[in-house]
Order: C-alpha cells, then structure tokens, then sequence
C-alpha cells in the first residue's frame, strides 16, 4: 500500500502543479518525508496521511480513495453532463474525480460555430482531438490549422486554442491528459 499512497500523493501534487516544497509548506510535513512517502521507501502515519490531505485540498478519504466506488464506473448517456452554447454543444463522457488525469469530452458545432469561452487547461495538459465529421480548423496559440474528417491532431492544451466548423457541422472526440507534457 505504500507504493500506491505515494504514486498518488506524487500525481496529485503534480496535477495542482505544486512542487514538494509548497506542499510541505501547506501540509506541515516535511519535504523529505513527503520526497520518502512519494518514493514509497517510507508509510506515512494516519496523522501525516491527513496532514498531507489537506495540503492537497482533500479529506483524508479522498487521499486514501476510501471513499470511491470500485475501480470501474459505468457513466450512463442520460447521466453524462452536457452544456450548450450558441453554436456549440458538448458533453464530457467521463466522470470528475479528485486527481483524475484524463477527461473524455465530444464536441458538436453548427456551420461556422466555435469551441470557446471556457478556461483553457491546466499547466502541462495535452489534448487530443478526433475530426468525428468536419471540416474544421483549429486555431492554435494564433496559427491556424485545417482538418477533415477523420484526421487527429494532439498538442499542448495549456496553450490558446479552439475548433472551428466551416460551412458544414462538424463534431470532435477530445481527450485532455493532464500533467503528460512531452519535454
């Protein structure tokens, strides 16, 4: 159990892009006990699992995934959540968890309409995204590139960006992975 306490306190910290010090400072735990626990050379304490909890905004259950269902989850279609916005209707077909590193979202956009107006991604994200049907372009960090159905393309998420249908509708798979920039 060791091993599978630090890899997620490791994973975590990284998705909130803090660095073991700041979660040192904001947990009250050392930076080398916390280095040992995310290595897996050391079990922390019930008293230190909850001190590093908190410093990861999370209960102590959360940390532990005591609270979780089993390790698979089945997200009916009526249950999935889903927004609109003028042109553009989406759905995200995966669950939100704590530390959750991946999240699956379909996107649909009338002739001419656009991905847009929600936060971009966090810090190291990458998305991939699947033309379901297009064409549309993707304008990327002020360049803009053209795809067809079929084509995929993946890139830094934390970049500016967004798809835009042409004259037809189009519909987009994308996946965002967090923390999984190439170096």
């Amino acid at each position: 159990m060791t091993v599978v306490v630090g890899t997620r306190v490791r994973s975590l910290r990284e998705d909130q892009g803090i660095s073991l010090r700041e979660l040192a400072q904001r947990s009250s735990v050392s930076a080398p006990m916390l280095s040992q626990v995310e290595r897996g050379t050391t079990s922390p304490t019930l008293a230190v699992a909850d001190k590093i909890a908190d410093g990861l905004g999370l209960t102590l259950s959360q940390l532990l995934r005591l609270d979780e269902a089993p390790p698979f989850e089945i997200l009916r279609a009526g249950q999935r959540t889903a927004r609109a916005e003028a042109a553009h209707r989406w759905e995200l077909l995966t669950t939100e968890h704590p530390g959750q590193r991946v999240a699956v979202s379909r996107h649909e956009l009338d002739p001419g309409g656009a991905t847009g107006g929600a936060p971009m991604h966090r810090a190291g994200s990458r998305e991939f995204a699947l033309v379901e049907c297009g064409p549309v372009t993707l304008e990327l960090d002020g360049s803009e590139h053209a795809l067809e159905t079929g084509d995929s393309v993946i890139f830094d998420a934390d970049l500016a960006h967004r798809f835009r249908a042409g004259d037809q509708p189009a519909a987009i798979l994308s996946v965002v992975t967090a923390g999984l920039r190439r170096s």
